[in-house]
């Protein structure tokens, strides 16, 4: 079991701050923090800078997720990051990837909650240090994605109050023609 979840979390947590790393620092091909601020602002999400950087840090914590350290804090980052991103972007396209869905941002979310509920394993510093047994468990992973979900609600809630209210263009009035 220990070398199953080092290899959930090493690949569930560098896939993540791959991410966050393209958001950040634009490696990997990434839009960078200036091309991520765009994004969250054509979204309608107010200040979008902010958000920018807070989106990229919670995925970069897919780090600390790999290393098996402060892995709460990790897993509800990426758990409100991956919330966001579905409700956002691809919940109105279904749930296959191949359509732009949901499918990998849940995939993603559950397995970060997982890692919660069964604890880092074996080879992570929170067991190093001692910490697994108070930072695991069932009502540990519930407390996470509850949070995760309240924290992605009110940044959902507050993109959909600041959009602005797209006003129908007047259509030009079709001119009488004249007899020629």
């Amino acid at each position: 079991m220990a070398y199953g979840l080092l290899l959930l979390r090493a690949v569930v947590g560098l896939t993540m701050a791959g991410h966050g790393l393209q958001k950040l620092f634009g490696w990997f091909d990434g839009p960078g923090l200036k091309g991520t601020e765009g994004m969250f602002r054509k979204l309608g999400f107010p200040a979008a800078g902010a958000l920018a950087v807070a989106a990229a840090l919670a995925e970069t914590s897919g780090i600390l997720l790999a290393l098996g350290l402060l892995t709460p804090l990790a897993a509800s980052a990426i758990a409100t990051a991956m919330l966001n991103a579905i409700g956002s972007v691809h919940w109105k396209n279904g749930f296959w990837s191949t359509k732009g869905g949901y499918e990998f941002n849940l995939t993603l979310l559950a397995a970060a909650i997982a890692i919660v509920a069964t604890g880092p394993g074996r080879f992570s510093f929170d067991r190093a240090l001692g910490w697994d047994g108070a930072l695991s468990g069932l009502s540990r992973a519930v407390v996470v994605l509850a949070a995760a979900v309240l924290a992605s609600a009110i940044t959902l809630a507050v993109r959909r109050t600041s959009q602005p209210q797209l006003q129908e263009a007047p259509q030009p009035r079709e001119q009488p023609r004249r007899a020629a």
